[in-house]
């Protein structure tokens, strides 16, 4: 059911906290100007509090409304690489549930405990042409035919935001699927978005991560590599500019009681626009978890 009952449940029960959004500003305020320059007497802020699943849907639907995304669904390629972030992505884009863990390639669980999938058939990566979805055909199948104005959208572990990298795992130093797009990314060949969410941003430099794992120092733990990934990211701040003209920033994270690795996003604008951004934020409260 598209994960429709879940949210439309919850949105009673997320109101009583974002309520207070017209007057709490925590967090300082963003670096640029609110969207647009609004008018001093219009100004104004709200905030809401959400969990890594309901920041993935909001950077899905962000996404799916982006020009260049939406440009080349109607006139020429999209490529939906396989992750989390990117499930929620394919369906969007897609109007279709799909099944979690069958878009997946590789996942970061808890190493005592947790909750995985079971007995679900994986897929390929969502090809659309021209607004058609492919079921047959893959990455390896389509690469050597995007062209500039084609996206190829592909998730990350470890989000540099200041530097606007992002770090990807790898099981091998040829880099998976980072290491088979890289080269378009290198001659412009595709437009490479990074659907990633603010609790993946990371102390330090990810460039520097990925430079010390690649030293010749012993490890006592079996690890992968870290390849780096750059193109247009799109974290829950942009999602929000991009659906509601607001400028949004990030006041804190972290929480309990199922807000464990959650954001704080405050944006600021028209009034018109954050009460859109507001109800926005609340038609995605509610998203269940990944894998419940």
């Amino acid at each position: 059911m598209f994960r429709a009952c879940c949210r439309a449940i919850a949105r009673a029960s997320s109101c009583s906290l974002v309520i207070l959004a017209g007057v709490l500003t925590a967090g300082s305020a963003p670096a640029t100007s609110p969207a647009r320059a609004a008018d001093e007497a219009d100004l104004v802020q709200a905030h809401a509090v959400l969990t890594v699943a309901e920041g993935k849907r909001l950077i899905a639907k962000g996404v799916a409304r982006m020009p260049a995304v939406r440009q080349a669904m109607r006139d020429g390629m999209v490529v939906i690489c396989k992750g989390t972030t990117n499930t929620y992505v394919a369906e969007e884009l897609l109007g279709q549930e799909i099944k979690p863990g069958a878009m997946v390639r590789g996942q970061v669980l808890p190493q005592k405990g947790g909750r995985t999938w079971a007995g679900v058939t994986p897929m390929k990566e969502v090809v659309i042409i021209k607004g058609q979805y492919h079921p047959e055909l893959g990455l390896d199948e389509v690469l050597s035919q995007v062209r500039p104005d084609d996206v190829i959208m592909k998730g990350g572990n470890a989000l540099d935001y200041e530097r606007g990298i992002a770090g990807v795992w790898t099981r091998t130093r040829e880099g998976g699927t980072t290491g088979k797009i890289e080269p378009f990314m290198a001659a412009g060949k595709a437009r490479v978005v990074i659907p990633i969410g603010l609790e993946k941003q990371i102390a330090g430099r990810v460039s520097e991560v990925a430079e010390k794992l690649d030293s010749p120092v012993e490890a006592l733990t079996a690890q992968p590599f870290m390849r780096i990934l750059r193109g247009q990211i799109v974290t829950e701040i942009e999602a929000l500019r991009i659906l509601a003209n607001v400028e949004a920033w990030q006041g804190s994270a972290g929480g309990v009681g199922g807000a464990e690795g959650a954001i704080w996003l405050i944006w600021r604008g028209r009034r018109a626009d954050v009460e859109k951004a507001l109800e926005i934020t609340r038609s995605i409260q509610g998203e269940p978890p990944f894998i419940e």
